[in-house]
């Protein structure tokens, strides 16, 4: 991974120039085949210069897989996401998703024509999924696209989030799917577990489109254009990426200032002895439900369960060793098991690169 030191990302793209393809954008860049790699540097290139749909629900800080660090990243040219599965499945599965939300709510659908840009913000970037057509029987002319729909693949664990409306981040990329192309209506549809459909529609809200054009606008002249880097937050994902962000020199020192040190290990070492009086407190109320508990495996108030008490958790092997060793050498299998002491010590550059950064806090005061 390259440091902070990478060239600042292009200019803003212009419009470009023709009709409105939307009742406030014009096309970018038309659609074409990601699998083509000319196309493919164009097309991310143009979504390094502006701030997209999928952007913005990591700058407020309501994506829980990428934060507003990922994205300054990404604009200045850092690949920190690189294509997985889930992503390959959610393009493949995308039109799908699309033709069974037509056929459940009855509303025609239509292909985008490619990457849209906001008139008046250009940095304002957006790629609809489907178009959301008023009349099947006319052609996606801005006239007759009622607003965007947005395709979503999701896990069954996650069913609850979407029985109610559509989650914080769909939702958000949606109100920015209308607020870059002047829609007053937009639609999120995700496929949960691979077998159920929900589909949420979402109105206009001219207090949420101007609040979002206004700080993705700041944010994006600021981070992109002006190249400083945001402040760090506290996503297991920022922690992920600062840990894959730079190329690590074994050697190398970083100099900080003493009041700034002492200020962060000052703090850090308040919050551990906040975490542990807090655990300790959520352990005595549980000891309490246990209590409660007894013999029991479920707790109930009246028809309703309170909590449960099962012994469905971890295996224990030692248990299992101590009191049933006529079954162990029974139930042992051999398997096949990396020998991390060989590669250690036979491929240490191998063994170095696959390594986790671990941050580490001396308790002798400075």
């Amino acid at each position: 991974m390259s440091t902070l030191t990478a060239p600042a990302p292009a200019p803003a793209p212009a419009p470009a120039v023709g009709d409105l393809v939307a009742p406030s954008a014009r096309l970018v860049l038309p659609a074409g085949d990601l699998n083509d790699p000319v196309y493919r540097a164009e097309w991310e290139a143009v979504r390094r210069a502006g701030i997209g749909g999928s952007d913005v629900a990591a700058i407020v800080g309501l994506d829980k897989y990428r934060g507003p660090r990922h994205v300054f990243e990404e604009k200045h040219g850092r690949e920190i996401v690189r294509d997985n599965e889930a992503m390959e499945i959610g393009r493949e599965i995308e039109d799908f998703i699309a033709r069974l939300f037509s056929k459940r709510s009855a509303l025609p659908i239509a292909t985008p024509p490619g990457t849209l840009g906001h008139v008046d913000h250009p940095w304002a970037l957006v790629n609809i999924d489907r178009y959301v057509l008023w009349d099947s029987d006319r052609p996606a002319s801005p006239e007759n696209v009622s607003g965007p729909l947005e395709c979503k693949n999701r896990s069954e664990y996650q069913l609850e989030e979407w029985e109610d409306g559509a989650p914080d981040a769909p939702a958000l990329q949606c109100h920015w799917g209308m607020a870059v192309g002047g829609y007053e209506v937009g639609y999120v549809a995700a496929l949960v577990g691979g077998n159920k459909l929900r589909w949420h529609r979402i109105e206009r809200d001219e207090e949420m489109t101007g609040h979002l054009l206004t700080h993705c606008g700041a944010w994006y002249q600021r981070h992109v254009v002006e190249g400083f880097p945001p402040p760090v937050d506290g996503l297991e994902a920022t922690k992920d990426l600062l840990g894959r962000l730079y190329e690590v020199k074994p050697e190398a020192i970083a100099e900080v200032d003493l009041t700034k040190a002492r200020e962060l290990r000052t703090r850090r070492a308040e919050l551990d002895a906040q975490i542990k009086d807090l655990k300790n407190q959520k352990t005595t109320v549980e000891n309490e439900m246990r209590d409660l508990a007894g013999v029991a495996e479920l707790v109930r108030v009246g028809a309703g369960t309170a909590w449960t008490w099962k012994a469905n958790g971890n295996f224990s092997e030692s248990d299992f060793r101590r009191e049933y060793p006529e079954l162990v050498e029974e139930c042992t299998t051999t398997v096949s098991v990396l020998d991390l002491d060989r590669i250690k010590t036979e491929h240490q550059t191998a063994y170095a690169a696959c390594r986790g950064r671990r941050l580490f806090v001396p308790k002798k005061e400075l």
